[in-house]
C-alpha cells in the first residue's frame, strides 16, 4: 500500500510539473503590431506608475531583466544610463522591470547611479503581459555603501527587451538580449 501510494504521489507530481511546462512554453509572448494592455507598478520608490500616463506622449522602452545587481542586469542598466541622454532626445522613457521589491531596486539605482524607472513585479504581472518568462524569485547579498544587504526578488523574469510606440502598438520584440549591447541595439532603431 506504502508503494502504491508513493507511485501515486510520483504520477502526480510529474503530471503537475508537466502542466506547468506546457503553461510556460504556452505563454503568448506579444508579436510587434500588437496593442500591449495597460499597466500599472510601483516603481523603486514605492511611487505608483502607470502606461497610460504616457501614451501619446513617449516612445516606451520597457526591458525585463532577472535580477538587480548581478552582471549582466548591471551592464544592461548601465548600458541604458549611459544612452539615456541620446534616447531622451528622441522622446524616448526607459523603463527596467523586475521581480526584484523596491527596496532591493533603490540599492540598484543608488549603487548604479540609475537615471531612469525602474519597476518592481515581484508576482511577474508585468512579465506574463508580455508573454515573457518567469522562474521562481530569490535573493542575493551584495555590498552598498559599505555594507552587506540582501537583494530579495518574489519572481525571474528573462531577458527581453519591448519598444511600445505612442500610439500603444508594439514597433519592437527582442527575445535574445545581449545585455551590454541593449540599449546601443534599442538607439540604433529608434534613430531609424
Amino acid at each position: 500500500m506504502k508503494n502504491y501510494i508513493s507511485i501515486l504521489y510520483m504520477l502526480f507530481t510529474a503530471t503537475f510539473l508537466s502542466l506547468q511546462l506546457s503553461a510556460q512554453e504556452n505563454r503568448k509572448s506579444l508579436k510587434v503590431g500588437e496593442t500591449v494592455a495597460q499597466f500599472s507598478a510601483v516603481d523603486d520608490n514605492g511611487n505608483p506608475w502607470a502606461l497610460s500616463d504616457f501614451l501619446g506622449k513617449k516612445i516606451i522602452v520597457i526591458y525585463f531583466y532577472p535580477a538587480a545587481m548581478t552582471g549582466g542586469c548591471t551592464k544592461q542598466a548601465c548600458s541604458y544610463r549611459d544612452e539615456l541622454g541620446s534616447l531622451e532626445e528622441y522622446g524616448v522613457k526607459v523603463l527596467g522591470v523586475s521581480g526584484d521589491y523596491p527596496e532591493s531596486l533603490r540599492y540598484f539605482r543608488k549603487a548604479h547611479n540609475l537615471n531612469f524607472t525602474l519597476l518592481s513585479d515581484p508576482e511577474g504581472k508585468i512579465a506574463t503581459l508580455f508573454g515573457v518568462p518567469l522562474r521562481d524569485g530569490g535573493e542575493i547579498t551584495r555590498e552598498v555603501d559599505g555594507k552587506q544587504v540582501v537583494l530579495k526578488r518574489g519572481v525571474t523574469a528573462s531577458r527581453q527587451t519591448f519598444v511600445i510606440g505612442k500610439d500603444g502598438k508594439l514597433i519592437y520584440v527582442n527575445q535574445s538580449v545581449n545585455a551590454a549591447a541593449d540599449a546601443q541595439q534599442v538607439l540604433e532603431l529608434i534613430e531609424k
